[in-house]
């Protein structure tokens, strides 16, 4: 069984690095909230929530640790998994979103995890998920190319069929459904995940979670400066509405953490701070608005 505290000591400080880029790029300061579930309640543990907002150059940007135990997993944890339906289960990981202020900065989500539950007859079963996807408002194909090459860059060690297998994964997750359409550009995404042994899959994981700062900060320092206006801000408002319809009715994440009793502040931190909706928007034709739609917003090989 993989060591839980040696799990642990590694997300803390990865989150500790992340925040500490971040805030580096934007002149900010992140609020720590350290919380722990009280006594009595269904799911037990702690974590840190870190967040940054009204920053320079992020709205908001929120990572948030977790290490919390509960009595049965949630539906959401075995819909995969049915042998395991009711087990008590252990659960630790580090997840972000930012949304810069920027209307050409991507907002940019990243997670990993560690599993372990414990079913009532058997073995205790232990997995790992997580991955990294970028969600731009307006299409660059350097940037794209680049996020793309740097999950590829750490996949590669751990199996040549990785970096393919979780790309069409994370275009198949980070889908809205209901629209029928992507959410962004992608990325790379893996769950259940344990095909390498418990320490070649934790050295996956962590190579993955490792690659987001050299993925996503020089997509950020090459755009955060450039000049936009109103079009361009209402549009990313507009946009951010589709964020948060994946997030509340599609995200298995989410859904994780409130069917099991977890802290709600924390876990809907991935919103966006600002947010627009409007009926049947109209497209510009040949404007960089439909570019993102007819260009970006579509299943393809980026490399």
């Amino acid at each position: 069984m993989a060591d839980s505290s040696r799990v642990r000591s590694y997300l803390l400080a990865l989150q500790q690095r992340i925040t500490g880029s971040i805030a580096a790029i934007d002149g900010g300061v992140f609020a720590v909230d350290p919380w722990e579930k009280a006594p009595g309640e269904t799911l037990q543990g702690n974590g840190i929530t870190m967040i940054l907002e009204g920053g320079e150059v992020f709205e908001r940007a929120g990572c948030g640790f977790s290490h919390v135990q509960g009595p049965r997993l949630p539906p959401s944890a075995t819909q995969h998994r049915p042998e395991l339906a009711g087990a008590p289960f252990e659960a630790l990981g580090v997840s972000l979103v930012f949304h810069p202020r920027n209307p050409y900065v991507p907002t940019v989500h990243m997670n990993v995890r560690m599993l372990v539950a414990t079913p009532a007859s058997g073995q205790p079963a232990c997995w790992f998920g997580g991955g990294m996807d970028l969600t731009p408002y307006y299409g660059f194909e350097e940037d794209a190319r680049h996020f793309h090459q740097t999950c590829k860059d750490a996949l590669t060690p751990f199996g040549e069929d990785k970096y393919p297998r979780f790309k069409t994964w994370c275009d198949d997750y980070f889908y809205l459904k209901h629209r029928g359409e992507q959410r962004g550009i992608g990325g790379v995404f893996f769950d259940d995940f344990q095909e390498l042994g418990l320490d070649g899959s934790l050295a996956m994981m962590q190579s993955v979670a490792n690659a987001f700062l050299p993925a996503y900060l020089p997509v950020v320092e090459r755009r955060k400066a450039m000049a936009y206006g109103e079009r361009e801000r209402d549009f990313q408002l507009y946009r951010r509405g589709r964020y948060v319809e994946f997030n509340l009715v599609w995200d298995r994440g989410t859904h994780f953490g409130l069917q099991s009793g977890g802290r709600t502040e924390s876990i809907l931190m991935s919103m966006p701070p600002l947010v627009s909706w409007s009926y049947q928007r109209p497209l510009e034709a040949g404007s960089a608005e439909e570019c993102l739609y007819k260009d970006f917003l579509i299943r393809r090989d980026w490399l």
